[in-house]
């Protein structure tokens, strides 16, 4: 009997400890009281911000429009896939009207990586104001975008990915002997979903890691859907 009330106990602790860390990763990418999207939501889903760099021996990363011009269409055409499964209105914008809210995309940018910084890493770098909850919102920089789109929320997705050049990979090697070591490239990423209405950022989750090459379409599909993984099912 003891050791059936052990077993109990023991299972109850668990079941809570599952619950309090499932609670704790639902804070880090849901926004307070955001569960899912309505049914009937209308979702624009902006053209991905990506850019592709090669790095140089001294690690200095110069553009590459090519690589990029691959990316953005391989990750297009996953978006496009991922959105038809998603149960909701969605339109991806083209890049054409994308060019008129540059400033909105670019403001993504920076407002995501604040969160990644002082929400997503956390520890020292987070900010007693936030309470650890994700709450961070655009205000009403968004309005413009709400109202010719007609849509009522939107994705946005920012990447950046870097690759080392031949003269990098042998500076690599040659410092390895030394005992020095320097990096090869590194793939990062964000994605939000954003109320246009009230500018709240209401999912987050963001990608950061030294593999993955965006220059190839199965890779890249890889990627959006890690960006994506958890993304708020409509309900």
């Amino acid at each position: 009997m003891k050791k059936t009330l052990r077993a109990l106990l023991a299972c109850a602790l668990a079941c809570a400890s599952t619950l309090a860390a499932a609670a704790a990763e639902a804070e880090k990418h849901f926004a307070p009281g955001f569960v899912a999207l309505p049914q009937a939501a209308k979702l624009v889903v902006m053209p991905v911000d990506v850019e592709l760099y090669s790095l140089s021996a001294g690690g200095v990363p110069e553009p590459k429009a090519d690589w990029t011009a691959s990316a953005q269409k391989h990750m297009k055409a996953e978006l496009v896939r991922r959105t038809q499964s998603l149960g909701l209105t969605a339109q991806l914008m083209d890049d054409k009207a994308a060019d008129e809210f540059a400033e909105p995309m670019a403001l993504h940018a920076a407002v995501a990586r604040s969160i990644a910084l002082h929400h997503a890493t956390g520890g020292a770098w987070s900010l007693p104001t936030k309470g650890g909850k994700l709450d961070w919102s655009f205000d009403d920089a968004l309005r413009d975008l709400q109202a010719r789109s007609g849509a009522d929320y939107g994705l946005f997705i920012w990447v950046r990915d870097s690759y080392a050049s031949a003269e990098r990979k042998l500076a690599m090697v040659g410092l390895a002997l030394l005992g020095v070591g320097l990096t090869g490239g590194m793939q990062m990423g964000y994605a939000s979903l954003v109320d246009l209405n009230s500018g709240k950022v209401l999912w987050f989750n963001r990608l950061a890691r030294g593999s993955g090459d965006l220059r190839e379409a199965k890779e890249a599909a890889e990627s959006i859907d890690v960006l994506l993984t958890g993304f708020p099912k409509p309900q």
